[in-house]
This record gives structure tokens, sequence and C-alpha cells, in this order.
């Protein structure tokens, strides 16, 4: 394709005609115009100039111009200029009608995504919320309910708990108020008493204040399941205490409290499969006939109990979640060390947790694996204060002759479940004792460390240090 045929032809050059064809000229008269306006064919002027008139363009004696005489002005056509296109007039000051289209459909798409950035941007500035709004209750709320936080709850899961209960009347409304307290953020998973149709602002308040969290049970490592009274007189409470202290609230004025004789009856009578307790531990702890049956079986932990769950309920809870926790610790139903089963194993971090400190506790854990092995009576003070509910360190002659299956100085081998709750630390040592050949023991340190021998007489010689130390 000629990429010139569409375009206006540029007029042709100006040449001379072609030889013995050029007419002569005739002669000028009076009334002719003159010669430099007259128009002739094809758009040329004659400007009036002879431009034949000079030497080289002489006329011939027949009045025609000799084809030699022009022939060398005007190259071949091989050495001819390439035609050239010239743009019309005003051609660069404007476009196509349909470029302007194009443009002003460009301006606009501009305009719009200028106009969503900008709302975007003001969403994210002023609050979505500021734009929207979002529904809020007024006021402190109506009747009590009880609501839970998870773990690693944010802000808004918070506000979809509250919302979902009839707490308050959107979750905006509870993240809203939030921004302005810090004290959301440190909420710890558990239950909380709030009120149906409280504000956002009211909400906030009553979720930070001390009283609104309940059901929280703490189990110490070593606490046993009944209370222990202190020389001074003074009560520590054992675990049915300290559940039946954490299923209590008043919800709309009444009272959530479960008992500990509740518990401790349901302790006593139910399946304890059922409640949660391992197989290797339920078979064997299951023939016994009292509450002490699931001593031990309690790990130490946090627990959240939801107020008005009854004994059975709370205690499935307590101790499903305790095996969890014992078989983290390393304790399964595979678990062996010198013939003795999980569950005597476990009897036996008992009675390390009871017995020393940290620091002590694989020691502690060898002398009582050696002292089985030989045949030797354990006597630990620790199984003699069990049944006297003594948290004392040593006893008297006629505590240690005090008849009862726990009490190791009358009786040889393991007493018949755990005496308290025994921490993970307490069962990896059961699990993994020190190596020696220690047999004795005796606490020879205010600090609590114990001193270990392995014959009577270095025995007799720790605890002649304990005693001017002033720890025995």
């Amino acid at each position: 394709m000629d990429l010139f045929e569409d375009r206006q032809a540029p007029p042709p050059r100006r040449q001379a005609p072609p030889p013995n064809q050029l007419p002569p000229r005739p002669p000028r008269r009076a009334e002719d115009p003159p010669t430099d306006v007259i128009p002739v064919q094809d758009g040329y002027y004659y400007d009036g100039e002879d431009d034949y008139a000079d030497e080289e363009y002489a006329e011939g004696e027949d009045g025609f111009f000799a084809e030699e005489d022009y022939e060398d002005d005007y190259p071949d056509d091989d050495e001819r200029a390439e035609p050239e296109y010239i743009e019309p007039p005003g051609a660069d000051d404007e476009e196509p009608p349909r470029r302007k289209v194009k443009r002003g459909r460009k301006v606009f798409r501009w305009v719009a995504a200028l106009a969503v950035i900008v709302l975007i941007g003001g969403g994210a500035w002023y609050g979505i919320d500021s734009i929207f709004g979002y529904d809020d209750y007024d006021g402190q709320g109506d009747s009590d309910v009880v609501i839970e936080i998870g773990q690693g709850d944010s802000t808004n899961a918070i506000g979809t708990e509250l919302f979902n209960s009839g707490v308050v009347a959107s979750a905006k409304a509870f993240v809203k108020a939030s921004e302005d307290n810090s004290k959301v953020l440190g909420l710890q998973p558990g239950y909380y008493v709030v009120k149906t149709k409280m504000s956002g602002a009211a909400a906030v308040t009553q979720l930070t204040s001390a009283a609104a969290r309940v059901g929280v049970l703490q189990v110490r490592a070593g606490t046993q399941l009944d209370d222990i009274t202190q020389p001074d007189g003074s009560v520590t409470p054992g675990v049915f205490s300290l559940l039946a202290k954490a299923s209590c609230a008043t919800l709309n004025g009444h009272s959530t409290c479960v008992s500990a004789d509740d518990l401790r009856k349901q302790a006593q009578t139910a399946d304890l499969s059922a409640l949660g307790v391992p197989g290797w531990a339920a078979g064997i702890a299951g023939k016994g006939t009292d509450s002490r049956r699931i001593e031990g079986l309690v790990a130490p932990g946090v627990y959240d109990v939801k107020p008005g769950w009854n004994a059975s309920e709370l205690l499935g809870f307590v101790l499903k979640n305790s095996a969890t926790k014992i078989q983290s610790a390393g304790l399964a139903s595979s678990s062996q060390v010198q013939n003795m089963t999980p569950y005597q194993i476990l009897i036996i971090a008992s009675l390390i947790e009871r017995e020393g400190v940290n620091a002590d506790f694989a020691k502690i854990s060898r002398v009582i694996y050696n002292r089985i092995g030989d045949n030797m009576r354990l006597q630990l003070d620790s199984t003699v204060n069990y049944l006297l509910d003594k948290p004392v360190v040593t006893t008297t002659d006629a505590d240690r002759q005090r008849p009862g299956v726990y009490n190791t100085y009358t009786f040889a081998g393991l007493p018949p479940t755990p005496i308290g709750s025994p921490s993970a630390n307490a069962i990896q040592t059961a699990l993994q004792p020190a190596q020696g050949d220690w047999l004795y023991f005796v606490k020879c340190d205010k600090n609590g460390l114990s001193c270990f021998a392995s014959t009577i007489e270095e025995h007799q010689h720790n605890k002649d240090i304990a005693r001017q130390n002033g720890a025995y």
C-alpha cells in the first residue's frame, strides 16, 4: 500500500514545455492587464517577468526553446526529491473529535478513582463508624448474664461475644468504647458477669472491674483435696474448698455456689472414667471408697469454671483438663520405672512434691526408688501428716505410731493414693530419677535444701548439721 495514496498530491513543479510544442508568445497589447497579476490555467501565475529572456534560455529562430537549453536544469526522475506531505492548516491546533471522546472518558475515570481514594482515606482517618454509624444501648443494663472470653480473643471478638449474648446492641459499640480504655487489652480468658442491654461504655467499665471475673480456680503444686490446718490455726483450703468457691457467683439475686461437701460426695460415688480420669488411673483409683480416690489427679494450674455448673460438671471439667496436663508432663499408660505402674509413678511424684524443693527433686526420687528396691520402709513424714492434715516438716513419735495405710513408718511400700497434686517437674523426676546410692535425706538448711546420705552414720551427721542450721 502507498502510504501517501490518501493524501492530496502536491502541486507539480513548473517546468518548460516539451520541445517543438511551445507556441510563440503573442505581442503585448495595450489593453492587456498587467502581466504581474494575470492568472493562467492549472493554478500558475505569470509574474510578468520573462524567465526565459536571458541568454541561457533564449528562444530559437522558430520561436521555440531548444531542448538542450533546459535539460540540464531538470534532473532525471531518479534524482528528483520525494513528494512531501504538508499538514492542512490547523492540524496541530486540535485533535479529531474521536480523540476528544476518549480523553474525556479517561478524565472521568481518574476523577472517580480519586473520589474512591478520598472516601477510603476519610474512612480510615475519621473511622468508618463516623460515616455509617452503629447501634448502642443507653444505661447500665438490665439482667445479669455470664459471658466467656477465650484465649487470644481480640477486642472485636469480645464485642461479638457481647453482642451474641445480648449485652450490647452491636460489637462496634463495645469496640469504639474500648479505644480509650487500655485495660481491655489486659482482659484474661475466663468468665465474666455483665448485664444485658448495656451501653458500649458501660460494658467496658464492667468488664475491666475487679468484680467482673468469676469462676477462677487456682491449684498450687502440692495442694491436697481437703483443707490443711496450719500451726497458727489458719486454714489452707484444699481442692474441694477452692472449687466450691470458684463455683460461686450471684446472678440476678441467686447464688450459683456448689458446696465442698457436694463435690466431695461426687468424687466418692461418680464413675471416674466418665469424669475424665485417665484409664490407667481410673481402674485403680475407682476401687477406693472415699473422696480421696481422686487425690493427685487434679493437676496444678489455673482453671476457669462457669458459675451455674453442677458438681458433676465442675469436677468433670477439672479432671479432664488435668488429665491433659499430666500427660503433657510425660506420664502415660506406657510409662514404667523399676516395674512401677503409671499410677504408682504418680504417687511417687506426689511424695517428691511434698518432701523437698525443686533443686532436690531428682535426688529425692532416687532415694524413694532405692528404698523400695531394698524393701525398706519409706519413713516419710509427709505421709503421716497427710492424714493429720498437718503441714509441718517433722512428726512426733506418737504421730509416727498412728495406724493407717498412709503411715510409711509402719507400712512398707507406697501409700494407696497420691498425697497431693504433683507438679510437672515432680512427675518428670519421678520418671527420671538422679543416679546415686542415697538411702536417706533430711532438710538441712532453712532455704529448704536437703542433705543426702548413703549410710545411717552419714544421715545422723546430716541431722546434726540441720539442727545447727535451725532447719530441723
